[in-house]
């Protein structure tokens, strides 16, 4: 791939995946997070889904393998933004974005715990650095809000969804997963606002320009940019790029949100994104082919 096109790409997916929490952070005065949530993966689900049938992608056939999908979006959707849309009611769009993007080094440990993986030593100082990063950037709170609990929570969601990918996104065209896993888990996400919360979304021109940016350019275009990249790259060298992220989450929450770039939160994200780029970085080629595929299955829909 040419270096000047596989440079926007990766500054266009990695920004739309960062800003992402200064939109929403924007959209709360117009709607109940979660319903906003809701809408968003409920929209882009569809249109999603709209596109496989169109271009007969081949879908599941067995009730078995819906389930699977149904499950992967009960996390990497349900899960992972109703915790993220949740924490920015307390928190700023920033910390939600660091916190959220530490999901690679718990990946690491959860399938060191749970499925026996072994990674490398620079893997585990990748992960050192970045628990020491949450602790930074936890450490400074007088008290420990509910968001930050709701930011970590979407870090193990993200997790966890990342395993399950990795177990059962061979048996599924990734285009088929990822539209049906979006729309399953909008429809929970909608099921729990109205369990859990008094759902409400304003109408106007800002509420809707804010769902469909998040709905298309936010989950569609980003998921569809980053999955090109890592068929028609190295994915190792590009998802050592994932640290950009976080960066711009922090970037994007100061300019659009005036969100204050406190000591302690630039020193904790500088040693997250550290840990986020040692964590996903390969050095020989065993290493990359064992996190090519890795990543083909952690995709971004945030």
């Amino acid at each position: 791939m040419n270096i000047y096109k596989f440079i926007a790409l990766l500054v266009l997916t990695t920004f739309l995946m960062g800003s992402s929490f200064a939109i929403v952070k924007l959209g709360l005065p117009y709607s109940s997070p979660l319903l906003l949530a809701a809408l968003r993966f409920l929209l882009a689900g569809a249109i999603m889904a709209v596109i496989v049938i169109a271009f007969r992608r081949p879908h599941p056939t067995s009730n078995g393998s819906w389930i699977k999908i149904l499950l992967i979006g009960a996390c990497q959707t349900a899960g992972v933004m109703g915790c993220i849309f949740l924490s920015l009611r307390t928190i700023t769009a920033s910390e939600s974005s660091i916190l959220t993007f530490t999901n690679p080094l718990l990946v690491v440990i959860f399938a060191t715990l749970f499925t026996k993986a072994r990674y490398r030593t620079y893997q585990w100082c990748g992960v050192v650095l970045g628990l020491i990063g949450v602790m930074i950037t936890m450490g400074a709170q007088v008290t420990i809000q509910i968001g930050l609990i709701f930011g970590i929570l979407s870090a193990v969601f993200w997790a966890v969804a990342t395993l399950l990918a990795k177990k059962w996104g061979v048996l599924f065209d990734t285009w088929v997963l990822s539209a049906y896993q979006m729309l399953f888990g909008g429809f929970i996400l909608l099921l729990a606002s109205f369990l859990l919360e008094q759902p409400f979304f304003i109408v106007n021109r800002t509420s809707i320009f804010i769902l469909l940016w998040l709905s298309i350019f936010s989950s569609i275009v980003q998921f569809a940019g980053w999955y090109y990249l890592l068929q028609n790259s190295d994915p190792g060298k590009t998802s050592a790029f994932l640290f950009l992220a976080p960066f711009f989450g922090v970037l994007t929450g100061w300019a659009l949100l005036d969100d204050p770039l406190k000591p302690s939160l630039v020193v904790g994200g500088v040693f997250i994104i550290a840990g986020i780029y040692l964590v996903n970085r390969t050095f020989t080629a065993k290493d990359k082919k064992n996190l090519r595929e890795e990543m083909v299955d952690d995709k971004s829909l945030v």
